[in-house]
């Protein structure tokens, strides 16, 4: 399934929109893989939908597409599996690319990376639930916490928490399903997130969880789940710091086409980056499309120039 960007021309492109797969994510991705066939179909494009399922590869051979628009979320999606598979059979794709992906889903080891760059980031220790034995409070790290997955994406599996006794079920629930958990120190203050198009730093958005104390799964994709302020009415200065430092992640972690980092800025002004998403939801509700929209780039470009950005690749392996 050999392919030559050299020979397409964008609007002639056939393209398969791959969504769904079996992460917790899975509703939510096939609300951004709708949306992306929709304006595909729109803009005039020969567009297919794909799951990503047992079939996945039988369906690519069959459909034999010039891009994959990779709208899945979570693992599988988000980690660098598609991304080997689609580089494998030979086929350009949006968003990053194996090794990007699979860094990026690690939050521990991106921290680490973050940490080693001087770049600001909350006081975290990571616990193993796979022996069977609930750990104890950190010593180096005091409530509250924010409990999360070490390889989970849009809040998933995220909890604050305040007691003892919250620290012991948050363990016990966590065990059921992770083997790995991390532990954050909790940062009071104002939620900010800034995307990252191509090499620019699109404005920043603050973020207002409705009823809630964070930005959580329900609040990112239910309808009047959240706020966004966009551009956020913050000062220059700041802005221009959030900007800057979503811009070195992207290009610390090797991103590429678009990401998401997400922020807290302390009462005293100081931003900590939370963490950063390499496929950023691209539904009714997502910052994506509103941080576009703020600088005049429709849904239907949105969607155009990631296509564009695939296509323009040239390292894609060839194979037969």
């Amino acid at each position: 399934m050999g392919y030559d960007s050299a020979n397409v021309k964008i609007r002639e492109a056939k393209v398969a929109v791959v969504m769904g797969g079996s992460s917790s994510e899975r509703e939510v991705s096939i609300q951004s893989g709708s949306g992306v066939m929709r304006a595909l179909q729109s803009l005039g494009y020969e567009a297919h939908s794909l799951d990503y399922d047992a079939r996945f590869i039988d369906a690519l051979r069959e459909i034999k597409p010039d891009v994959v628009f990779n709208a899945l979320h979570g693992p599988g999606g988000e980690d660098g599996q598609i991304q080997a598979i689609l580089e494998y059979v030979g086929v350009p794709y949006t968003g990053s690319g194996v090794e990007a992906s699979a860094l990026a889903m690690d939050k521990h080891l991106t921290k680490k990376l973050l940490a080693a760059e001087g770049l600001p980031t909350a006081a975290w220790d990571l616990f193993d639930l796979s022996g069977g034995t609930l750990p104890l409070l950190p010593g180096v790290l005091d409530l509250p916490l924010v409990v999360k997955p070490r390889f989970e994406g849009s809040s998933v599996g995220v909890q604050i928490v305040t007691t003892h006794e919250q620290w012991t079920n948050a363990m016990i629930g966590a065990a059921r399903n992770y083997a790995q958990i991390m532990a954050e120190e909790f940062l009071a203050g104002r939620e900010f997130t800034c995307v990252v198009l191509g090499e620019e730093a699109l404005p920043v958005i603050e973020i207002l969880a409705n009823g809630g104390e964070f930005y959580t799964y329900d609040a990112k994709y239910q309808p009047g789940g959240s706020t966004h302020i966009v551009p956020a009415q913050i000062a220059e200065d700041l802005a221009a710091r959030l900007q800057m430092l979503a811009l070195s992640v992207h290009r610390l972690l090797g991103l590429r086409d678009y990401s998401r980092t997400d922020f807290i800025v302390s009462p005293e002004g100081r931003p900590y980056i939370l963490e950063v998403n390499t496929l950023p939801g691209l539904t009714p509700t997502s910052l994506v499309p509103d941080a576009c929209a703020a600088i005049g780039i429709s849904y239907e470009a949105l969607i155009e120039r990631l296509i564009g950005y695939a296509l323009a690749r040239t390292d894609v392996r060839q194979t037969a």
